[in-house]
């Protein structure tokens, strides 16, 4: 593909279709830059070329001009002189001078609108460039934004665990303290508790197989979120 052709895709390309497009923006957007500045480097050193060909041609029209102008004074000197033969023969080279100049003047004009259209397309190129590269900025700026958000979400529910984690503790040390009461009731007794003693027992055991149903809920629901996010 040719310098011009590229340049002509990139002007009329969609940058915002292309990285709605692409798996990963954020590289897409980095090789566009990419061809973008080296199109316009190319462009520009194409460019100095055409500009330095152009000012080729200026000082060609300008000798064959001048020539052109020479071969006239001439044939007015032969007028002068009465030899309108040799009047005849420099007009006829002036003639021939004249279609040349005609075709170095068409070649100018030429250059001239090259150039100018380079100048156009280029100044686009370069806008096309600036508006790439801004997008870049805007989506690094997202990037950086969800991971700080994925970071500070993952902290929170790290934060809820080990807050449900820190409850069991306390619940699981509270139960541990009630059973070893319990326990040192019993201590040195040879005989079997009697009923009302039996019956409270009962009744504790209970209230502690509720309070450790509870808790086990309450782990459960904290810990879901976090594995539903994770």
């Amino acid at each position: 593909m040719g310098i011009f052709s590229r340049m002509t895709d990139i002007i009329n390309s969609n940058i915002n279709s292309l990285l709605d497009q692409a798996e990963d923006p954020e590289k897409m957007i980095r090789l566009i830059i990419q061809e973008m500045e080296d199109t316009l480097v190319e462009v520009r050193s194409s460019s100095a070329r055409v500009l330095a060909d152009r000012k080729g041609a200026a000082r060609k029209l300008e000798q064959v001009q001048a020539e052109a102008d020479s071969w006239e004074e001439k044939a007015r000197l032969a007028i002068s002189k009465g030899r309108e033969d040799l009047a005849r023969a420099a007009l006829q080279e002036k003639r021939a001078i004249e279609e040349e100049v005609t075709v170095v003047e068409a070649e100018l004009k030429a250059t001239d609108e090259h150039v100018a259209q380079l100048n156009v397309e280029v100044a686009q190129l370069q806008q096309k460039l600036t508006d790439a590269k801004a997008k870049q900025k805007a989506l690094m700026m997202r990037s950086k934004t969800v991971e700080s958000r994925i970071k500070v979400k993952r902290q929170m529910h790290r934060e809820a665990l080990d807050n449900a984690f820190q409850r069991f503790d306390h619940f699981e040390r509270r139960m541990d303290t009630l059973e070893s009461q319990l326990e040192s009731m019993d201590v040195g007794r040879d005989v079997p508790p009697d009923l009302a003693a039996e019956i409270n027992s009962l009744e504790e055991d209970e209230r502690i197989n509720d309070e450790l149903a509870r808790l086990k809920s309450e782990m459960h629901d904290d810990a879901k979120p976090a594995a539903d996010n994770g």
